[in-house]
């Protein structure tokens, strides 16, 4: 069954499992304790500070292991702003955020925080024009994610972060879709801080990362004990933050190969899809992550499309994980000014490391026999349909 949503999970690598294996048996001591077994697992976590830090060129003490991206996205928010304006202020978002950030950015409104919200062009990117216009003398903080998780839209990053530098503001980034496919690098673009999370690099689920600059105060979300150097209490997920770092590793190491043959299975996707009479493609196409392709076809509901294809073996989605099962339409989509009916209509697919051309090549199939099967169940332009 060709699996085409790794915007939404990762399947575990083999190696990735291995290397977390003793942590889920024999090395079970808490990393807290001073005994041998809880030092074995403390040296372990050290040592995933250090692999974490080298994947996106920061310095192991400015790594903080979370239970995911939502959280270290939660964490950047409300940490940055307790720590840096607790009396209130003024943060801007993008239109197009997990709603990891939206959601959190509602609830620091309602708390008594200014939040704007910033549309990206029909291309689902950003303009830093339209950015910097809506700095105001409050500002503190500006959010912007790396690239996004449903039409795989890369965001003029460096350009905003530098822009906030400017102007005395922090810049926080959602780095979570972008690690490993793109250079995400601290010692290279000047942001305060970026989330990640291990499943969408082949690692485990429930373990991601804060990552935040060296003399950025932040206050801890969660208390309750001095893990983290204090930042994020509670014991360590070992085994997962092993699996996380591991992942890093590989990713470090081998994603330029890795890349490559993804944008070419991406191409080859895109092409193949693209030929279906009445395709439409969602993004940038051009200079966007290649290996997410969001399309939508006349006359076909982007739901049904997915049933249809789960009953043919393929595995796609609507857009993010985390909004499966409602009814309402992309909010990245409405942003780029697509209709509702549009939006409905579309579908992700979204490769990743264990995927084949032949996985490709089925998808295409199954999705051009799927639309030819809607459309003609479809009433016929001036055919009246009675209902029983």
């Amino acid at each position: 069954m060709p699996y085409l949503d790794n915007a939404a999970t990762t399947p575990l690598e083999p190696r990735v499992l291995e290397k977390m294996m003793p942590y889920l048996t024999g090395v079970f001591g808490n990393p807290s304790s001073i005994h041998r077994f809880g030092q074995e697992a403390k040296k372990a976590i050290e040592t995933a500070h250090r692999e974490v830090a080298s994947f996106v060129g920061a310095e192991p003490r400015e790594v903080i292991f979370t239970s995911g991206g939502t959280e270290a996205d939660n964490m950047a928010l409300w940490g940055i702003a307790r720590a840096n304006a607790p009396t209130g202020g003024h943060l801007i978002l993008s239109a197009i955020e997990h709603h990891a950030v939206l959601h959190t950015g509602e609830e620091m409104a309602r708390a008594g925080y200014a939040v704007d919200v910033v549309k990206p062009g029909p291309d689902g990117r950003l303009r830093a024009e339209d950015v910097a216009a809506l700095i105001r003398p409050d500002t503190f903080l500006i959010s912007v994610m790396w690239a996004n998780n449903e039409t795989g839209a890369v965001q003029p990053v460096a350009e905003l972060a530098a822009l906030a530098r400017e102007r005395g503001l922090l810049f926080h980034s959602d780095a979570v879709q972008a690690a490993g496919h793109l250079p995400v690098r601290m010692d290279e673009v000047p942001v305060s801080s970026i989330a990640l999370a291990a499943h969408k690099l082949s690692g485990p689920k429930g373990t991601g990362a804060l990552v935040i600059r060296s003399g950025v105060k932040i206050s801890p979300l969660i208390v309750g004990g001095a893990h983290e150097r204090g930042r994020r209490a509670g014991t360590e997920n070992v085994a997962g933050i092993v699996g996380f770092a591991e992942a890093c590793r590989l990713w470090r190491i081998e994603g330029q190969a890795r890349q490559a043959r993804l944008d070419a299975l991406g191409d080859r996707l895109a092409g193949g899809l693209s030929a279906i009479s009445g395709a439409r493609r969602h993004g940038p196409g051009e200079g966007g992550m290649r290996h997410i392709v969001n399309v939508g076809f006349d006359g076909v509901d982007g739901e049904t499309l997915l049933l249809n294809l789960d009953l043919m073996g393929v595995a796609a989605s609507s857009g993010s994980a985390c909004t499966s099962g409602s009814l309402d339409p992309s909010h990245v989509l409405l942003a780029m000014g697509l209709s509702r009916e549009e939006a409905q209509g579309a579908v992700r697919f979204s490769l990743g490391i264990q995927n084949t051309e032949e996985d490709v090549d089925e998808a295409v199939r199954a999705t051009a026999a799927s639309v030819e099967r809607m459309r003609s169940l479809l009433p016929s332009p001036g055919r009246e349909v009675r209902s029983s």
